[in-house]
C-alpha cells in the first residue's frame, strides 16, 4: 500500500489505496487518446459547459472536498475552503475565456494569408503534491481540458484523497469518459505512461531532486514538459517602505499554508535603517501563534506540517543551518520526531558560507537578511539557486517596479502580497524549473502552434520576395 491518506493532526491512518494495476494504466491512456481524437476538430468553445458543470459541482461540495483536504495534509479548514473556491474560479476563468485565448492568431507574410492555430497534442500526465491538493490538478486540468487534451494525474502518495475526490467530481459533473484520470501509479509506471507515444507531455509540480529525473524522461521520449521545482523567494523591504502596509501582510507572507508554498517569502532581506524595526515587526507576527491546533476546528490559528516526514526533513535543515553560524533569533526548535507539530521559527545572521544558505526551507522558517542598500538587496536576492516569484516593498511604486525587473524570476508583487488567480501566469527560472502555467501560457503550453499559410494568387518562380527556396 504506497498511498495512503494520514492525518497529521493524530497520525491516524484514514485510508490506505493500492497501486494502479499496469491494465489500468493502458486504459487510462486508452480512454484519453480515444477522447483526443474524437476531440481534435471540435470547436473549443463544445467544451465550455462541461467545466461550468464541474465548476458548479465543486463549488456545491467546497465543505467536503476542504475536509478531505484538511484531514490528510493538514491545512486550516478556511484555508482548504479558500482553495475551493480558487479552483472554482480557475475552472470558470478557462471555461469563459478559452475559446478566446485559442483564437487563430493573423501573420503578415508576403507567401499568403497566413495564421497560427492553436491544436491539441494528446494525453498529458500531471504529476503533483501535497501542498495544495485541489488547486495543483485544477490548474493544469482547466487549460487543458478546454485545449482539448485529456490529463492524466499522478498525485503525491500522502494526499490520495484528494486526488479520488477529484475523480469524483470528474466524474459527477459529467466529464466525457477519459478527460481525466487519477491513477496511483508506480515510480515505474509513470516511466511507461511517459514511454507511450499517446502521451505528448509532462507538467510536473514538485522538488528539484525529483524534477530533474523525471523531466530527464520525458525528454527522452522527446515530450515537452512543463517543471514547477520550488523556490527560495525573496521579499525586498526597501528604505522608503511603507512599514505599516508591510505589517498587513508580513506574517502571511511566511506562514500561510503552515509555510509549506513554493511561492512564499523565504527570504526577508532587508535595508539597515530599517532592519531592526522589521525584524521586530516580524517577531511579533510569528509570537502571534501560540499553539499547533487541530485544523478542522475554525478556533485554531496554525496547523501542523504535511507529514511527519515534512518535520524531519525541516529540523534537520534548521539545525543545520545554526551549526553553521545562524541566530536562531525567535522561537524553540522542536526535535520531537513522532509529531508532525512545528512551531515557527526566525534564523538570522545566514551567509552564503552556511550549508542551508541556498536551500528551500518548505516549513514556517523565516530568514532575515540585512543588506546596507537598495544595489545590495537587489545582489542578494538575485544570489539563489531559485527564481520563482517575490516581493518588493517600496514608497514609490514606479521605483518598485524598476527593482522588480532586475530580479531574477518567474513574477514579483509590488506593494502586495503574492497570489495567484487564473489570469496570471505561473513558473520560474534557473533550478525553480522551467515553462510556465496559469495565463495564457498555460492553455498554450501543450498546443500545437500549428502554422497555415494559404495562397490566393498564381505561383510566381521569379518572384525573389515571395519566400520560394
Amino acid at each position: 500500500m504506497a498511498y495512503a491518506s494520514i492525518n497529521p493532526w493524530n497520525n491516524e491512518v484514514i485510508r490506505e489505496y493500492p497501486y494502479a494495476t499496469d491494465q489500468e494504466v493502458q486504459q487510462a491512456i486508452t480512454e484519453g487518446h480515444e477522447l483526443y481524437l474524437s476531440w481534435r476538430n471540435d470547436d473549443v468553445a463544445t467544451r465550455s459547459q462541461h467545466l461550468h458543470n464541474l465548476a458548479d459541482y465543486l463549488e456545491a461540495h467546497t465543505d467536503e472536498f476542504a475536509e478531505v483536504m484538511t484531514k490528510e495534509m493538514g491545512k486550516l479548514f478556511k484555508e482548504a475552503q479558500g482553495e475551493v473556491a480558487l479552483s472554482v474560479i480557475i475552472a470558470r476563468y478557462y471555461a469563459d475565456n478559452a475559446a478566446k485565448i485559442l483564437t487563430p492568431k493573423p501573420v503578415t507574410s508576403v507567401m499568403g494569408e497566413a495564421q497560427v492555430i492553436a491544436r491539441p497534442t494528446g494525453v498529458i500526465l500531471s504529476v503533483e503534491p501535497w501542498n495544495f491538493p485541489l488547486y495543483q490538478i485544477i490548474r493544469v486540468f482547466a487549460p487543458n481540458f478546454m485545449a482539448g487534451n485529456p490529463v492524466i494525474l499522478k498525485h503525491a502518495d500522502i494526499t490520495p484523497g484528494s486526488a479520488a475526490q477529484f475523480q469524483k467530481v470528474a466524474d459527477e459533473s459529467g466529464m466525457p469518459k477519459g478527460a481525466f484520470k487519477n491513477l496511483y501509479a508506480t515510480n515505474q509506471q509513470v516511466d511507461d505512461i511517459l514511454a507511450d507515444p499517446r502521451v505528448t507531455g509532462l507538467a510536473f509540480t514538485g522538488s528539484e531532486r525529483v524534477g530533474k529525473i523525471v523531466g530527464a524522461e520525458a525528454g527522452s521520449h522527446l515530450k515537452k514538459s512543463t517543471l514547477e521545482l520550488g523556490g527560495s523567494d525573496p521579499l525586498i523591504v526597501l528604505e522608503d517602505a511603507d512599514l505599516t502596509e508591510l505589517n498587513k501582510v508580513l506574517k502571511q507572507t511566511r506562514l500561510y499554508n503552515s509555510g509549506q508554498v513554493c511561492v512564499s517569502s523565504k527570504r526577508l532581506i532587508v535595508t539597515e535603517n530599517n532592519y531592526d524595526t522589521v525584524l521586530g515587526m516580524y517577531i511579533d507576527g510569528f509570537k502571534e501563534v501560540k499553539e499547533v491546533g487541530d485544523p478542522m476546528d475554525p478556533n485554531t490559528s496554525f496547523a501542523p506540517l504535511s507529514s511527519v516526514r515534512s518535520k524531519n526533513i525541516l529540523v534537520e535543515q534548521v539545525k543545520k543551518a545554526i551549526e553553521g553560524g545562524a541566530t536562531l533569533a525567535y522561537g524553540t526548535l522542536d526535535e520531537d520526531l513522532t509529531t508532525a507539530h512545528f512551531m515557527p521559527v526566525i534564523l538570522t545572521d545566514m551567509t552564503p558560507e552556511n550549508p542551508m544558505y541556498y536551500n528551500e526551507f518548505f516549513g514556517p522558517v523565516g530568514m532575515v537578511i540585512k543588506v546596507k542598500d537598495e544595489a545590495e538587496a537587489i545582489k542578494v536576492a538575485n544570489d539563489s539557486n531559485y527564481g520563482l516569484s517575490g516581493i518588493v516593498f517600496a514608497g514609490n511604486a514606479d521605483h518598485g517596479t524598476e527593482v522588480a525587473s532586475q530580479l531574477e524570476t518567474g513574477a514579483v508583487y509590488v506593494n502586495s502580497y503574492g497570489g495567484t488567480l487564473p489570469e496570471l501566469q505561473f513558473g520560474g527560472v534557473k533550478n525553480s524549473g522551467y515553462g510556465r502555467e496559469m495565463g495564457e501560457e498555460g492553455i498554450t503550453a501543450f498546443t500545437n502552434q500549428e502554422l497555415i499559410v494559404t495562397r490566393r494568387k498564381p505561383i510566381d518562380l521569379t518572384d525573389t520576395t515571395g519566400g520560394f527556396l
